[in-house]
């Protein structure tokens, strides 16, 4: 089985954030991870007839499925080791509700957070997790 692939915005500092926490709270590395704006992360929706021309929402590509918004977050959280009480939280909200919520931190994420060009470098290990 391959690991999880997550599609972040690869220019948003606050998506960026979220990426380095999953990685640091990601022993077993069950999740690879592509920006929404590589080549590579294009194919990966148009692959799956998901339109490129907006990219503002986190994608959780797995084997039987794909996630988007707080559904990836929920399944990106179960994953986690000690996280999983977090997708039990989300869950207790109803989807209208998280994806109200996640659309306004995603509408703002530029103003709020700000946006780099910049990456964190990474081991040699880590850095494979990264599809190109």
């Amino acid at each position: 089985m391959h690991p999880s692939i997550i599609l972040f915005d690869g220019i948003c500092n606050f998506c960026n954030a979220t990426i380095n926490f999953i990685i640091e709270n990601d022993s077993k590395g069950v999740f690879n991870f592509a920006s929404l704006q590589s080549d590579i992360g294009k194919k990966l929706l148009s692959d799956k007839n998901i339109s490129t021309e907006t990219l503002e929402t986190i994608y959780l590509i797995t084997n039987k499925s794909i996630y988007k918004k707080s559904d990836a977050i929920i399944q990106i959280t179960k994953r986690l080791k000690y996280y999983k009480i977090v997708s039990f939280i989300i869950t207790l909200f109803p989807k209208l509700i998280r994806d109200s919520f996640y659309d306004f931190i995603a509408k703002n994420r530029y103003s709020i957070f700000g946006k780099s060009n910049k990456c964190r470098v990474f081991s040699n290990e880590i850095q494979s997790r990264f599809l190109r």
